[in-house]
């Protein structure tokens, strides 16, 4: 080749290295991006050349639920209706009693169980099963009452037992107040006691394991005076050793003391001093774990006090299932439901137990009223709250 082409040659490189030097710079694109946070994984890759832009879409949300297998709802948490499902497959409830309590718990002539406290557990048998005597009724005493309701040996106690906080946090869960009761103290009237001054010394026999043994404690030491307790488990020991005079003073509930007072061959020889050291709200209780069934106790509680507010009697029920008021109606299941789905119960169930044992009045009253069967004791703080008292419930509706 001669050396005139290879210069032409040459010359022809040169020129195309500066021709493609000169042209359009490249696209920094690709450079910029890589400074820049990685973009989510759903958008493009970016690419070293222009694209032409997409045409924007609508944006389309979709809501995707996932179910997980076996989990519980949120409204039965667990342990919700064990009880009520075991008192159904029993087919009776199962409640802790007082026997020897007159006017609250005790045997009839006929070995019955009877008393005001013993209606509110047949109450609940009637809502709950239909039938008021499918009850077993379980004698306890005082130290049994924790135990009972922390193991579920009982699936409901109705027997004289104050709330308290310490009972409530350990024990179980405690319904809605039947009776409010405060400690009193029962002397012989003729040692002259009037007040608690005038017991200085004494010797109190009291049931243990109970409030009333640490109200008697904190009530004397408060007023600078001493006391000798003699103590027994059993409430009835408590006032076979007060008769025999192995005390001064008897102390417990008042209600108790007149119950026990009015047992007595002589009872205008002893008296119940008006001196009250401490409050005793009385309500009903149940295990803890099952909703569901402190639920149900609860509401046949309200039931039967919003009976008497309205005048709903075991007596004319039927006929008030027919009544212009529509609360009334709700109360007795024929208008709306009253909550009775979710707790498992026939609209009539409030109705049944107020046909068998009456409302709240009416059960006071046989056995504590003016004609009561076990004795009388006005109803001071247990009259309705329209008629002074403290006796009030949430409304059925």
């Amino acid at each position: 080749m001669s050396r005139k082409l290879i210069s032409v040659f040459w010359l022809l490189i040169v020129l195309s290295l500066i021709v493609a030097a000169c042209g359009p710079a490249e696209t920094p694109t690709a450079v910029a991006e890589a400074t820049e946070p990685a973009p989510a994984p759903t958008e493009a890759a970016a690419v070293e050349t222009e694209q032409p832009e997409a045409p924007e879409q609508p944006v389309e949300t979709v809501i995707v639920t996932v179910e997980v297998p076996g989990e519980p709802g949120a409204a039965q948490p667990q342990g919700y209706g064990t009880i009520t499902d075991r008192v159904r497959q029993r087919g009776r409830v199962v409640c802790g009693v007082h026997t020897e309590l007159l006017g609250f718990g005790y045997l009839d002539e006929n070995g019955r169980n009877v008393g005001f406290d013993i209606d509110l557990c047949r109450a609940v048998a009637a809502a709950v099963l239909g039938d008021p005597e499918a009850i077993e009724a379980v004698p306890i005493t005082a130290a049994d009452r924790g135990p009972v309701l922390q193991t579920g040996e009982v699936d409901l106690i109705t027997r004289n037992m104050t709330w308290t906080s310490l009972r409530d946090a350990e024990w179980g869960n405690f319904t809605w107040i039947t009776f409010y009761d405060g400690q009193g103290f029962l002397v012989p009237a003729d040692l002259g006691i009037e007040g608690l001054e005038d017991m200085d010394g004494a010797t109190v026999c009291v049931t243990t394991g109970t409030t009333t043994e640490r109200n008697l404690a904190t009530s004397f030491a408060d007023a600078g005076l001493t006391y000798e307790a003699v103590t027994f488990e059993e409430t009835s020991a408590v006032y076979g050793a007060y008769e025999e005079g192995r005390c001064d003073v008897a102390t417990s509930d008042k209600s108790q003391l007149a119950a026990v007072r009015a047992g007595f061959q002589n009872p205008d020889d002893h008296v119940i001093l008006d001196v009250t050291v401490s409050k005793e709200p009385l309500p009903p209780a149940v295990p803890s774990g099952d909703d569901q069934w402190f639920d149900i106790v609860k509401t046949v509680m309200w039931g039967l006090i919003n009976a008497e507010e309205y005048g709903v009697t075991s007596a004319n029920v039927e006929e008030m299932k027919a009544s212009e008021n529509a609360d009334i109606r709700t109360l007795l299941g024929t208008e709306t439901d009253w909550g009775n789905g979710v707790l498992g119960l026939e609209a009539d169930a409030l109705a049944n137990a107020i046909a068998a044992v009456g409302n709240y009045g009416e059960i006071y009253d046989r056995y504590m009223g003016p004609d009561g069967v076990a004795f009388t004791l006005d109803r001071g703080l247990n009259n309705l709250w329209t008629n002074g008292g403290l006796i009030y419930a949430p409304p059925i509706k």
